[in-house]
């Protein structure tokens, strides 16, 4: 999913531009490591890791895009988070024995997963919402 810029003003465009080249980059992340390993989702999560950060340090001066910052570092607070539950879980059950504790280990990483993947969806879900505002606001004149 990626966003447009069409009509914007010149400082507006500017930060609009600066901002969506990041949102992008972690989209772009996301869509290219899905159903990944436990290597891969451990290494996708540090690096939605970077993204939030260089997302959180746009000297952004216009107040709404200020607010969608905030909403995108949560967001990809959260999806960082969970794809590395995830891949930790995952991780353990390969590790788990053929034994009672193992069972355990496997069940309680079923259990991590699920929630992870239950968290990391209402995160995609805030996520679209928040691209397809911001996409309206960049696309419209600054009065």
């Amino acid at each position: 999913m990626a966003l447009s810029l069409f009509g914007c003003s010149d400082t507006k465009v500017a930060q609009c531009e600066r901002f969506i080249k990041q949102v992008n980059e972690g989209t772009t992340l996301i869509d290219k490591n899905k159903g990944a390993q436990v290597s891969t989702s451990l290494k996708l999560a540090k690096e939605l890791e970077e993204v939030t950060k260089k997302i959180r340090d746009l000297n952004l001066g216009d107040e709404k895009l200020k607010e969608y910052q905030g909403k995108f570092v949560k967001t990809f607070e959260t999806l960082s988070k969970n794809v590395e539950i995830a891949g930790k879980a995952l991780g353990s059950t390969k590790k788990a024995e053929a034994s009672t504790a193992g069972r355990a280990t496997i069940q309680k990483a079923k259990g991590d997963i699920d929630t992870a993947l239950k968290n990391a969806a209402e995160a995609a879900a805030k996520f679209d919402s928040s691209v397809s505002e911001l996409n309206q606001y960049c696309t419209k004149p600054e009065s």
